[in-house]
């Protein structure tokens, strides 16, 4: 029988602590603008459009920091299914196989199994988004130039962890009643990066079929 999704998502799963935006900042307001219209039942292409008046970057850093929140929320409800003897490889079906590469430890692309693969990329996002030189959180400090690239780098890895769970965990996913959560998010994340073409093209092509069926 599938769960309510109220106890699903209430656990406390996640990988790491929630990323919050501290009140009475521009961001704060911001996210909280950006949660209002989610809520309200707004169609969600409308929903990811900059606000008139407001800064991209900050736009950006809004959703990309809830993205990293909500996504590592959803994984962390799977990773009970997702082990080393279920899944060696980090992939999204026998087409695309993802391998690790960062600036430490594997500066090589390394072939990791998928719960070794997400428990350092929530840990790698993690360090950006607590960097202030990247993700500047004092008034008056500017973005970084390759702040847009970086945050590319982060939700085109992202959305891998929609592409293993969706191919490799949607039999958890309807078990716990939690489809039309999870395909919310997917929807939030994919029109958010249409819109402001976040994402390479070629790295959507694993869920293609299923992202033309729910996001028309």
């Amino acid at each position: 029988m599938a769960l309510c999704l109220k106890q699903v998502f209430a656990k406390d799963k996640t990988f790491r602590p929630r990323k919050r935006f501290e009140p009475g900042t521009q961001r704060f307001e911001l996210y909280k603008k950006a949660q209002a219209s989610l809520k309200s039942g707004l169609d969600l292409r409308s929903v990811v459009r900059l606000p008139p008046g407001e800064n991209i970057d900050d736009w950006i850093a809004v959703h990309v920091v809830d993205f990293f929140n909500r996504i590592n929320l959803i994984y962390g409800t799977m990773a009970e299914h997702c082990n080393e003897v279920s899944c060696p490889v980090m992939a999204g079906g026998p087409r695309y196989e993802y391998r690790w590469q960062d600036e430490r430890q594997y500066r090589r692309p390394a072939k990791l199994s998928a719960p070794h693969y997400m428990a350092l990329l929530m840990d790698w996002i993690e360090g950006l988004i607590n960097d202030e030189d990247v993700f500047p959180t004092r008034v008056g400090v500017p973005f970084p130039k390759n702040f847009q690239q970086v945050c590319t780098k982060i939700l085109t890895r992202l959305f891998r962890v929609f592409v293993h769970v969706y191919i490799h965990h949607f039999d958890s996913i309807l078990s716990m009643g939690a489809e039309a959560h999870v395909n919310t998010c997917y929807k939030h994340f994919y029109y958010f990066i249409q819109e402001f073409s976040l994402v390479d093209q070629r790295e959507l092509e694993p869920l293609k079929e299923m992202t033309e069926r729910i996001c028309h």
